[in-house]
């Protein structure tokens, strides 16, 4: 009996000291910008490699298994899978002691945009070491907005889409240090997100002021700072025409339709970009792709929606 747990003992204590190194071959790390998000917004997580093995590991999908993945729960373990499993990611050579990051939007990629909270793991698996290696879990939480602003206007003809629909919904969204303006624009024939952008902060004692011009797109003019003004002109399909600022003159700014349908300022003046309200944040631009809407068939890509073909699309 003694002998068996001396032999045991040794077993478990190599075993040991083999773990951590086995673990150090491939080290993950995933990192969010925050915990927070408004259900459809583009979620970027930064995930990076270091090979730390000694040696060129070649990076390759398998027949069964995925070199670069996630894996996501909800926070009573439930498992959220992708929205399509066809997705395939270009091999890599990763050599020795090579760090490699990549932002990856999991809008796209995951229906993860029911309220709640989600756990989040990034995971590389490499065949010749015959293992996977996985980031340390971050949680999230999806929530929605509070509603400024709804309607459903038609497309017209000239544009992409002509003769549809968008609903445009704007939204207030509450994060731990700020109050953030959102627009998400909807085709609702389709069943297809066609954008959920951040405008930037919004001063909790302001109101956007929200104009629709001749063609039907949508104008804000939301109050960033004291005195200062962000105007954003949003075509039908979320593309970001224009984002300029302005400076307040005597009464509060506002938008005003001239009789060609052109929408404008009045009552500021227009500053240049490099400006606070425009250093606080980056609208995402039109390649964080549409995301499908709850219900909406996921198996086929809708014309207009253009998903990664893989995980390291950037």
């Amino acid at each position: 009996m003694a002998r068996i747990l001396k032999t045991t003992t040794t077993l478990l204590l190599t075993l040991a000291a083999f773990l951590p190194t086995a673990r150090a071959q491939l080290q993950v790390d995933m990192s969010l910008k925050r915990s927070l998000y408004l259900a459809y917004e583009p979620l970027i997580v930064n995930v990076t490699i270091q090979n730390l093995s000694g040696n060129s590991l070649n990076l390759r999908d398998t027949d069964d298994i995925p070199w670069f993945s996630f894996q996501i729960e909800t926070l009573d373990g439930r498992p959220i899978p992708p929205r399509s499993v066809k997705h395939s990611n270009p091999s890599l050579l990763l050599k020795a002691g090579e760090k490699l990051s990549r932002p990856v939007n999991l809008t796209p990629l995951y229906p993860i945009s029911e309220y709640g909270g989600y756990r989040i793991r990034a995971t590389i698996h490499n065949s010749s070491l015959g293992r996977s290696f996985s980031s340390e879990p971050m949680n999230i939480e999806i929530t929605e907005g509070r509603s400024l602003f709804e309607k459903t206007v038609g497309v017209p003809a000239s544009q992409p889409g002509g003769g549809g629909t968008r609903q445009i919904n704007v939204l207030s969204h509450r994060l731990p240090n700020s109050t953030q303006l959102y627009i998400r624009i909807t085709d609702p024939k389709a069943g297809v997100i066609k954008c959920t952008h951040r405008l930037g902060r919004i001063v909790s004692y302001g109101t956007p002021d929200i104009l629709l011009d001749g063609s039907n797109e949508i104008h804000i003019l939301q109050n960033v700072a004291p005195k200062a003004f962000l105007h954003s002109h949003i075509g039908l399909n979320g593309e970001i025409h224009e984002r300029k600022t302005y400076q307040q003159n005597t009464k509060v700014p506002a938008l005003m339709q001239r009789p060609d349908g052109q929408v404008v300022v009045i009552g500021a003046q227009a500053i240049d970009t490099a400006t606070i309200a425009e250093r606080e944040h980056t609208t995402p631009t039109i390649s964080d792709r549409p995301v499908p809407l709850p219900g909406a068939d996921t198996d086929q890509t809708p014309k207009d929606e253009n998903r990664p073909k893989n995980l390291l699309s950037r």
